[in-house]
C-alpha cells in the first residue's frame, strides 16, 4: 500500500518548518496545491517570545505567548500552558481550523499541519479534524510531529504508527538533501488519491 500520508518528525529547530515550506514551493509548482497551516518562531530582542500560526494564504494569529505577568485568567476560561507559554485556543482553532476545510471540487489538495504537537492538542477540535482529515478516503497530509522522546504524546504515536502513513526524520545531515524524496513521496500519495 503506498503511504497516504507523510510525517516529518525531528528535534526542535532542525528546521521542519523551512522544509515544509520548500515542499509546498515544490509542490505547487508541479501543479499540486497545498492548504493548511505552520507555525512560526516570535522574536523579541533576539529571544524567543511566542510562536504564532500561519495559514498557506496568509492568515495569522497568535498560537501561544510568554506569560510574563499573572494573568487572571476569566472564571469560565482554562488557562492551557507548555512550559513558559500560555497557548491561546480560540485563536489557534480561528486561524487554522478554516485552512483546513477542503475546498469543494479540489481534488489535488495537500492539507499541511505545522504542527501536531502538544499545544495544538489541546484543541480537541483540532484532533477531531486532524482524525476526520487522516481517514478520509482521498486526502495527503502533509505534517511534522515532535520526535518520540520521554513521555509520548498518545494522539502523536497513534498517526506515527498508521499503516498509510511514512515517517521521515530529519536530522542536521539529511535535512538539505532529503527534500526531493518528500516532495517525491507527496506527489505520489496526491497523484493516487485524485486518480
Amino acid at each position: 500500500m503506498t503511504a497516504k500520508h507523510i510525517l516529518l518528525t525531528g528535534p526542535p529547530g532542525i528546521g521542519k518548518t523551512t522544509l515544509i515550506n520548500k515542499i509546498c514551493d515544490a509542490l505547487r509548482s508541479t501543479g499540486i496545491e497545498c492548504q493548511g497551516f505552520y507555525t512560526e518562531e516570535i522574536r523579541s530582542g533576539g529571544r524567543r517570545t511566542g510562536f504564532d500560526v500561519v495559514t498557506l494564504c496568509g492568515n495569522r494569529g497568535p498560537l501561544a505567548r510568554i506569560s510574563e505577568r499573572e494573568e487572571i485568567p476569566s472564571s469560565n476560561r482554562r488557562e492551557y500552558k507548555v512550559g513558559q507559554y500560555s497557548v491561546q485556543i480560540q485563536s489557534f482553532e480561528q486561524t487554522a481550523l478554516p485552512s483546513l476545510q477542503k475546498k469543494s471540487g479540489d481534488n489535488k489538495s495537500v492539507f499541511v499541519i505545522d504542527e501536531i504537537g502538544k499545544m495544538e492538542l489541546f484543541s480537541q477540535t483540532f484532533v477531531q479534524s486532524v482524525k476526520s482529515i487522516f481517514d478520509k478516503p482521498n486526502s495527503t497530509i502533509l505534517a511534522t510531529i515532535p520526535i518520540a522522546r520521554g513521555k509520548p504524546l498518545p494522539f502523536v504515536e497513534e498517526l506515527r504508527h498508521r499503516s498509510d502513513t511514512l515517517v521521515f526524520t530529519i536530522s542536521q545531515n539529511n535535512r538539505d538533501s532529503i527534500l526531493q524524496d518528500i516532495v517525491n513521496a507527496v506527489k505520489h500519495s496526491a497523484q493516487s488519491q485524485s486518480s
